[in-house]
């Protein structure tokens, strides 16, 4: 009310009114003024700040999570945004012509924001934002009555005569009420700022939380066609880029209704100032108009190509690492590295355009120097009454001078304005084309309650991956179903003997490439049955049970599903949680039904090994888990659910023989936990068919025999052909089902829609937790723990919690990144910025100089304007300058080279780093990171070195006018050091946990897609919803918490600033007794750079805030950028190698001991053995006997234990980081100190290269791992290889019919994870990258684990082929397929046990390992 009060008396001073009228707003300004008040006492408890400071501890999310209002949280941020998109979304969608979609399209997801709060939510924000601007644009009026104050004191005291004679001076007390006023004009202004700030942030934050709801549900929904073309790396994007624009949006989008009422009352100011003259102002404005409408157009542009290719880096960075260990055995560090850095290549490309761009924008934003220029001049010359010369006073130069700032301003900031509201607008309709994206058909399948007898009813189904198949196609498979029954037999006699997919249901041909999936599908089963599904790869079997959960598009027919879901998809999807949570799965603990499902699972023996038992901690995708201990923790949490219907997708294959037996017995065969639901289980193995209900033979799509077992023995079609060849080769016992040929069944393909999870014949020792059932190692039984030894029996966690910085960032990481951006570059910044301010005070000094000598005519206007020309240019072309080198040189090269040493330091991590770190963790280092290196550091650099080369100018303004000011100078620089300290301890620790808080959500959202379809079958989307919505609040506190801190400084930091405005016009008012109108002159000099240093100190406090919290991004990637590398991938070494090595391929192993990690147990334990060369070896030994470990090894994935580089890549399971090289043989790549050695022809392999060793090996993994890109692309990634040789590896590995079948042939794209071909087509095509490499020793690691029995004994017959002169190591739970070795490699615990011809073998009975493996899969009895 006192501000009311004053403003009044002021305003209407010539009125002696002292009342409050409507006309002058003053209630607006109590309004503020009380609001304020409660703004800055509601700030002052809170203990963010102190605790910070205070460093007795550091901050911690639990400090944050009363900060938040309810109404920021997920749920009520989601539901309010959801209810209001759903109309919209309605409404757009019947619009009609289609040409109103298409205009109302771009705004639609705009126009949802904006309406879910209406007027009563903007208005607050609105009104705030010109009541601030209206107490700014007051202040020019006050400083206009000081200056007039000060001239009259001047012109009374010089003396005139008596008709001439000036009024009477104000008293002294007029000129300090003055004084205070402006003060308090200042001070609420930075106030109401202050609001401003808090109700941006608080809005913005929610609408983030509404906008990762949708976009999180969304993709729970998502149709088949639409995830084939979103790639989880794109969806993340929405979530970590895209939504999270909107947090800051609020600073920027208010503007466009606050800038034109800036401009107008400038413009009305000036007018009252400069009369006409003033127009110049209007027309520059009106001219800037169009231009800035093409600029945004350029910038929209620019935005956009720079967040595509991002989503294509971030996706092929994604790709790369949940596929590392595939990318490191084929040696393709270089080539992934490559396709990353050309997509960097183009953002750097747009970076620099983007900079040219603003470098010339800033003529534009720099017209107000111009407008001053032409303005001044105009009315020196003609300005004053009837066309006669303006009067050049210092009232109308300095008043004018502070308009023409404020006018700058809105000006100025257009293009921040425009840039920022174009990033908006791109990520918005980038967030509205994924949420208008196509959702899965809810009619696609019936869910039935209640009993019945059928649990399962498919009748005349057709289904497709594609949403529109050809019509003939489609009209030929629905309207003539006797023809296709015939074309199925007709293909079933011709095509029995060829495995390979000739006319698979999910290829694309030429002349149909949208055929249906799934043709004329017609079942029951009934409820408690047992089904079993077979066929050959890509018949469409995993199609079938995706078709169930409906996952499928379904042109025709009916299928209805009775009671609750149970899936267990084929390649088992876990959880990064512990194996409890894992198995239970959002249920409450059944002590009972748990211990029974442990047993049933044979995972008991498992638990007991575990460090902490089922509270040990499984890693991401399930990475510490061999694949047959994955698949056995995803059956147990199906087991668990209890529900009616159990859908199991080829779960069997990633197990062993004993486990099988184990698993039909005690779970899913007629006596096993489940006898009682009903089973859906797809099988590549023959040995369980007699013991189920009915078996569904799936044959090109539709299912061509079903029945009982002896049904279709009986009936001599296609499954009894089948069957007759492949279960004769066993023995004559092989009509004694329990123990048939080839009791380890194979993995069947999973087709499209496989998930994208952890890999299911993964039974990858280098990450095994733990050792199996029966006489299986247990040498990986403290792999879960990244911290071994503490916390006892409950805290065995692989993955250590990401490490978070304390204190601040230093000038360390200031100097990290101007290195990068070149030195002479941020010396060039400053420099220009330095000349920049000198050619600005020296304009002001001109115009003062100008005021001063007006009235003497010593020299004439041109020469006032040429020199104040020379002033103004020199301005604009410093500033061309300085943002050139800004943007294009330094941003773009400090961008470049960050992100390439993440990246090159990235690939060159021994994969006991990426086994301990979340992807999620490095992804947030790619995405988040990186953007605010590219597009934040550079402008907080700028901002920095503006405002301390800003407010050393302004104090030597005001200390040259006002020398007493000086006395004040030591006080306020204590205080604001003060302020910045305390506020830098507590933001650098707010924003490390921002940054930290993000990992999780993404994390988990990346999980959530990778498990979507089990996720929705088994009814778990609420819980995962709701778990999202906890870790997006837990983000959104901290951004919050890290809002509230710059509001704090904000206040503090402005009341100083108004301490300096006070001051200077105390000062002013103080020394109206000069006797030179000089003093006046100074005085407004004085005042209106004391007005403008307010905000410049806030502005550098904040900037230099923001820059120190953007170096923290600088300092994550710069702690990944410096983990110590594994061996080099060149070495001197490699030059010493005979021509052609390695000829014979004999590879020998003496003494080799190895770890995954140091601290950890051994997994192999001094092998010692030898292979001759062109020898053929079987590897056997039961899941964790360290067969994979042995490939390992040899390609030097993990390292000879206590060697150098062991100890280099122990870092991995380390919380700091921390490598004892003390005892490393001063780095020598060769230096074992008790792990003994591998030797390739007599060379030994620790001295070589990893690229040089790697790329004279081939392998087939076990994880057929594809990537997205061509064919071509995935065979040969360094186009070493014509064509012709590509057809011919695709011919050899059976593939050539099916490729060639496809659009494009070998440019035929494969999508994200190879999704778009069955597990066993992945296969095949890794036996052709095989067949490609053409080296000496080859490695089939667990190869035909995802094929059929038929299309795995013509895998072999092409290895016995092709490599017959070839060293060739198999490792395989299939017995039959190293019965015919030159020798087997039996492996226990580690250890070598038996190594001799599989016939000597045989000979020992029990006393042999393999012989005891070879009787279990029944090949011998």
């Amino acid at each position: 009310m006192l501000l009311a009060w004053l403003s009044a008396m002021v305003l209407n001073r010539e009125e002696h009114k002292y009342s409050i009228r409507s006309s002058d707003f003053i209630l607006a300004y109590y309004l503020v003024a009380t609001f304020g008040t409660i703004t800055v006492l509601w700030l002052t408890p809170r203990p963010i700040m102190s605790i910070g400071y205070s460093r007795l501890r550091p901050l911690q999310m639990d400090d944050l999570t009363h900060l938040m209002p309810e109404r920021v949280r997920s749920e009520h941020a989601y539901k309010d945004l959801a209810a209001t998109w759903r109309r919209e979304e309605a409404r757009f969608w019947g619009l009609v012509p289609r040409t109103r979609q298409e205009k109302a399209k771009p705004w639609l997801l705009f126009r949802t924001i904006a309406m879910t709060f209406g007027w009563i939510g903007w208005a607050p924000i609105v009104l705030t934002r010109v009541v601030s601007t209206t107490l700014v644009y007051l202040q020019p009026v006050l400083l206009g009555r000081i200056l007039d104050f000060m001239m009259a004191s001047s012109s009374s005291s010089t003396g005139h005569s008596d008709a001439h004679a000036p009024p009477p001076p104000e008293p002294l007390s007029y000129g300090i009420y003055l004084a205070v006023l402006m003060f308090l004009v200042s001070l609420m202004s930075s106030v109401t700022g202050a609001q401003l700030f808090q109700l941006n942030a608080e809005r913005g934050m929610e609408i983030r939380s509404g906008l990762i709801g949708l976009i999180y549900r969304k993709s729970l929904r998502l149709s088949p066609e639409t995830r084939q073309t979103q790639s989880a790396g794109a969806i993340t994007n929405h979530m970590s880029v895209d939504a999270e624009k909107w947090t800051t949006a609020l600073n920027t989008l208010p503007q466009w209704v606050s800038a034109p009422i800036e401009l107008l009352v400038a413009l009305w100011m000036l007018y009252r100032q400069l009369g006409w003259c003033s127009l110049v102002g209007l027309v520059t404005v009106v001219g800037l108009i169009p231009i800035q409408h093409k600029v945004s157009d350029v910038f929209s542009e620019i935005k956009d190509t720079k967040l595509k290719t991002m989503d294509h880096r971030i996706r092929l960075v994604t790709e790369m690492l949940t596929s590392i260990k595939t990318v490191k055995l084929y040696a393709w560090e270089n080539a992934f590295k490559a396709r990353i850095e050309a997509y960097r290549e183009i953002e750097m490309a747009v970076l620099r355009r983007f900079g040219v761009v603003y470098a010339g924008m800033t003529l534009i934003f720099s017209t107000t120097m111009f407008m001053s220029l032409l303005s001044f001049g105009i009315y020196a010359a003609v300005g004053g009454p009837g066309g006669t010369p303006g009067e050049i006073t210092p009232h109308v130069i300095f008043v004018s001078l502070s308009l023409f700032g404020l006018l700058s301003k809105p000006i100025s900031n257009m293009d921040n304005l425009l840039s920022s509201t174009t990033s908006i607008l791109v990520a918005t309709r980038r967030i509205q084309a994924f949420l208008l994206s196509e959702e899965l058909p809810i009619d696609s399948t019936s869910v039935l309650d209640g009993d019945g007898e059928d649990d399962v009813v498919v009748k005349e189904a057709t289904l497709s991956w594609y949403k529109q198949a050809m019509d003939d196609q489609f009209n030929r498979h629905s309207s003539n179903g006797n023809s296709q029954d015939s074309d199925g037999d007709d293909e079933a006699r011709g095509d029995e003997n060829t495995p390979l997919l000739a006319s698979p249901s999910t290829s694309e041909t030429a002349t149909t490439p949208r055929a249906p999936t799934l043709t004329n599908i017609d079942f029951r089963v009934k409820s408690g049955s047992l089904t079993a599904v077979v066929g050959r790869i890509g018949s469409g079997k995993s199609s079938l049970l995706s078709a169930l959960i409906g996952d499928m598009y379904k042109y025709q027919g009916s299928i209805q599903v009775r009671g609750s879901v149970a899936y267990v998809s084929q390649q088992a999807w876990i959880l990064h949680s512990s194996v409890q949570d894992n198995i239970l799965f959002g249920k409450s603990m059944d002590q009972v039904r748990y211990e029974a499902v442990i047993q049933a699972c044979c995972l008991q023996q498992d638990l007991d090994m575990l460090p902490a038992g089922d509270q040990t901690e499984i890693g991401e995708r399930g990475i510490n888990l061999s694949g047959g201990q994955k698949q056995r923790v995803a059956f147990a949490r199906a087991a668990y659910q209890d529900a009616d219907v159990y859908l199991l997708d080829d779960p069997l294959s990633a197990v062993d023989a004993q486990v099988d037996q184990h698993l039909w017995k005690n779970l899913i065969g007629p006596e096993g936990l489940l006898r009682s639901k009903t089973r859906l289980l797809v099988t590549h193995g023959l040995h369980h068919l007699r013991d189920v209900d009915q078996v569904l033979v799936m044959k090109g799509g539709t299912i061509s025999e079903k029945g009982h077992f002896e049904d279709l023995l009986e009936a001599k079609k296609g499954f009894y052909q089948l069957n007759l060849e492949f279960s004769t080769t066993a023995n004559k016992q092989r009509r004694k089902f329990a123990h048939k040929n080839n009791n380890k069944p194979s993995t069947s393909p999973a087709d499209s829609t496989s998930e994208a999870g952890s890999d299911a014949a993964d039974d990858t020792d280098a990450t095994t937790v733990v050792a199996p059932v029966g006489t299986s190692s247990n040498q990986d039984t403290k792999a879960a723990t990244a911290n071994e030894g503490e916390g006892g029996p409950k805290t065995a966690g692989l993955v250590a919690a990401e490490k978070m910085v304390t204190g601040g960032v230093g000038w360390h990481m200031f100097l990290v990144y101007a290195k990068a951006a070149s030195y002479t570059n941020i010396a060039l910044i400053i420099i220009l910025y330095i000349l920049v301010e000198v050619a600005q005070v020296g304009t002001s000094f001109w115009l003062r100089y100008w005021s001063d000598a007006a009235g003497q005519d010593k020299y004439p206007v041109v020469q006032f304007l040429v020199i104040y020309a020379g002033f103004t240019l020199a301005y604009m072309v410093f500033n061309i300058v300085l943002f050139y080198v800004a943007n294009v040189l330094a941003a773009v090269k400090g961008a470049k080279k960050m992100h390439d040493r993440l990246l090159g330091n990235l690939v060159r991590q021994p994969m006991s780093f990426f086994d301990v770190t979340p992807v999620g963790r490095i992804i947030n280092r790619f995405s988040t990171d990186v953007d605010a290196i590219d597009e934040s550091i550079i402008w907080n650099l700028i901002d920095v070195v503006y405002c301390l080369v800003a407010i050393g100018g302004t104090l030597v303004v005001i200390s040259v006018s006002t020398p007493q000011f000086l006395y004040a100078v030591p006080f306020l620089t204590l205080c604001y050091l003060y302020i910045q300290s305390y506020f830098l301890e507590s933001s650098q620790a707010l924003k490390r946990i921002m940054s930290v808080s993000k990992s999780p959500l993404y994390q988990h959202f990346s999980e959530t897609l990778a498990g979507v379809s089990t996720i929705r079958a088994m009814s778990a989307v609420k819980r995962f919803v709701d778990k999202s919505g906890e870790k997006a609040d837990l983000s959104a506190g901290a951004g919050l918490a890290f809002g509230i801190a710059n509001r704090w400084l904000k206040v503090r930091l402005e009341v100083l600033g108004a301490v300096i405005v006070f001051d200077a016009a105390l000062l002013a008012v103080l020394n109206r007794g000069s006797t030179s109108v000089g003093a006046a002159s100074l005085a407004g000099l004085s005042l209106t750079y004391a007005m403008n240093i307010t905000g410049d100190i806030t502005y550098l406090v904040r900037s230099w805030a923001e820059m120190s919290n953007q170096l923290i991004s600088v300092e994550r990637i710069e702690e990944y950028a410096n983990w110590p590398q594994e061996a080099p991938l060149k070495s001197e070494a490699d030059g010493q190698l005979p021509e052609g090595w390695p000829k014979e391929g004999r590879v020998v192993f003496r003494g080799y001991s190895t770890r995954y990690r140091e601290g950890l147990e051994p997994i192999l334990r001094s092998l010692s053995f030898e292979v001759e060369g062109g020898e053929k070896v079987g590897i056997v030994g039961r899941t964790g006997a360290g067969k994979s470990s042995l490939t390992l090894a040899l390609f030097r994935v993990v390292e000879a234990m206590d060697s150098y580089w062991a100890r280099v890549g122990s870092h991995g399971g380390g919380a700091d980081g921390a490598v004892d090289l003390s005892h490393g043989g001063e780095g020598t790549l060769g230096d074992m100190v008790g792990g003994g050695s591998i030797e390739i022809d007599g060379v030994d392999i620790s001295t070589l290269g990893l690229y040089t060793l790697r790329s004279h090996l081939s392998i087939i993994p076990q994880d057929p791992t594809l990537f997205a890109g061509t064919i071509r692309e995935n065979l040969d990634p360094f186009a070493q290889t014509s064509d012709s040789d590509l057809w011919e590896a695709l011919e050899r590995a059976h593939l050539k019919d099916y490729i060639s079948s496809l659009s494009g042939g070998l440019s035929h794209e494969v999508s994200q994870g190879g999704e778009n071909f069955s597990v066993g087509q992945r296969s095949l095509i890794c036996l052709a990258r095989a067949l490609l490499r053409k080296t000496k020793i080859l490695v089939l690691d667990e190869a035909t684990a995802a094929v059929d029995v038929e299309t795995d004994e013509l895998i072999q017959k092409t290895i016995r082929k092709e490599f017959k002169d070839r060293t060739v190591l198999t490792i395989a739970h299939r017995i039959k397929t190293v019965m015919d070795s030159d020798r087997i490699l039996g492996l226990e615990r580690g250890e070598v046990v038996e190594f001799e011809k599989p016939e000597v073998l045989l000979k020992r009975r029990e006393a042999s390992l393999f012989f005891r493996l070879a009787k279990q899969a029944g090949e011998v009895h």
